[in-house]
């Protein structure tokens, strides 16, 4: 590296990878591409599509493998908007062995060979990792925070990342996983919400999420939205959509930004901060179509564009990876980057899990490259605890990768419980990553269970 350092800053100018050179897309047209309705109408649901897509640029082995996945162990059924899989092997040429190397297609589009086959899941893994749905108070709303809650209004996406935590209730069923589902009208769950809220005013910040609200028609969200505005005592709200960049044509639609338009307009007279955060892992994610969608938001009123990644192995776990895609985000995209959580404790999701230690090495690594406002915070979301910056782990057994936790407020499943603000709360790294002593230790406590 130049004069010695770790890290090598070079500006990354954005580019949108061509299309046509998959043999499914070479008749594309621009304003095809660029159309919400025609990256929806062709988003990949299946082998076959995307055998279509692809042509003979991959060979069998990786439909085998991928289909291998999605009968065994994918907790997320195949969803993938024609951007998404065009900002796999971007700049180079399409092969077997490079896509397999992606970092986007590793979350994306998951593979049998990927996981693990030691411990695919932890022992300790749940399918409502940090239970969410135990602490609703409404149907889709989960009042875990005091001042805080998470308003899920939906429970699909344009996009299923393979890693999702809220993979419970998230997408069709799958062989592995039968999901949950809301019972009620979508009327009837925004009804109950708003009640709760006009009835709670300590609670000031509203998530709006799902799912992605990219899939609530704009009318409904607008309406929904409003409401929101109307309780007098919500002063944050933030718009949850990893389809600015999955789908940016869908958040650059005119008569979307002018909606978006109105309600920043009556956010700001309410003095409500209005934001929208996003999920970007990787640097290749971002495309000049990206970016447009960002400012557009921005221009249309929303305070802050801001970025919530996810920390997982092979797709963003070292220095320079985070380092580039933060860099590209803040500089090229108008982004903020604001967190990286580890991945959650869910099932089959060890080979993409790093653990608490790795996570300090790399926020120390990227400190002092970024400015300090876009400098992330590398998190550990802590069951019935909540989001923890990485260093403020009470104690670390690492030889047992077991991570120690305190909290300082009371969830709302536990209003009677006097040892919540003193209980120490566990959270396991994968058991790959221990010492030998630890990996037996992890062995011996599964037989005897």
């Amino acid at each position: 590296m130049s004069d010695g350092q770790p890290y090598e800053y070079q500006r990354r100018e954005l580019a949108e990878p061509d299309w046509t050179r998959f043999p499914g897309w070479r008749g594309v047209t621009a304003a095809d591409w660029g159309s919400a309705q025609w990256q929806r109408a062709h988003c990949l649901k299946n082998l076959d599509q995307l055998r279509a897509a692809l042509g003979d640029l991959v060979d069998d082995r990786f439909y085998a493998d991928l289909a291998a996945d999605q009968q065994a162990s994918a907790t997320m059924s195949m969803l993938l908007p024609p951007q998404m899989l065009n900002t796999m092997v971007p700049h180079s040429p399409m092969t077997t062995e490079a896509l397999y190397a992606d970092p986007v297609r590793r979350y994306m589009l998951p593979v049998a060979s990927d996981r693990r086959t030691d411990w695919p899941s932890h022992p300790h893994a749940t399918r409502d990792s940090l239970h969410e749905h135990d602490m609703w108070v409404a149907e889709g709303l989960t009042h875990r925070y005091p001042t805080k809650v998470l308003a899920e209004l939906l429970s699909t996406c344009p996009q299923y990342c393979g890693h999702c935590t809220r993979m419970d209730l998230v997408g069709n069923s799958t062989p592995a996983v039968s999901k949950l589902r809301l019972a009620l009208k979508p009327t009837d769950r925004y009804d109950a919400q708003i009640a709760y809220l006009r009835h709670h005013p300590q609670v000031r910040d509203v998530v709006v999420s799902g799912g992605d609200v990219a899939n609530i028609p704009w009318r409904h969200l607008e309406s929904y939205l409003l409401r929101l505005l109307a309780v007098e005592t919500v002063r944050d709200i933030r718009l949850a959509t990893k389809a600015l960049m999955g789908l940016p044509q869908h958040w650059l639609q005119p008569d979307l930004l002018d909606g978006l338009a109105r309600v920043a307009a009556t956010a700001r007279t309410r003095g409500v901060n209005l934001a929208i955060h996003t999920h970007i892992n990787h640097a290749n994610s971002l495309t000049p179509l990206v970016a447009r969608a960002a400012q557009a938001a921005l221009d249309a009123g929303v305070r802050d564009v801001r970025n919530q990644g996810v920390l997982m192995r092979g797709v963003n776990d070292s220095a320079a990876a985070l380092l580039d895609l933060c860099f590209t985000l803040q500089g090229e995209a108008n982004i903020l980057p604001y967190y990286f959580y580890l991945c959650d404790m869910i099932p089959n999701a060890e080979h993409w899990r790093v653990p608490v230690a790795a996570a300090q090495r790399l926020q120390h690594d990227i400190m002092g490259w970024l400015p300090g406002y876009a400098t992330p915070r590398i998190v550990c979301d802590v069951p019935f605890v909540g989001k923890r910056w990485v260093h403020m782990v009470t104690e670390y057994d690492r030889e047992h990768g077991i991570s120690y936790w305190t909290k300082n407020y009371r969830t709302t499943i536990e209003a009677g419980d006097p040892d919540v603000l003193t209980r120490r709360y566990a959270y396991y790294d994968p058991i790959d990553t221990l010492p030998a002593s630890g990996r037996r230790w992890w062995t011996k406590q599964a037989s005897a269970g």
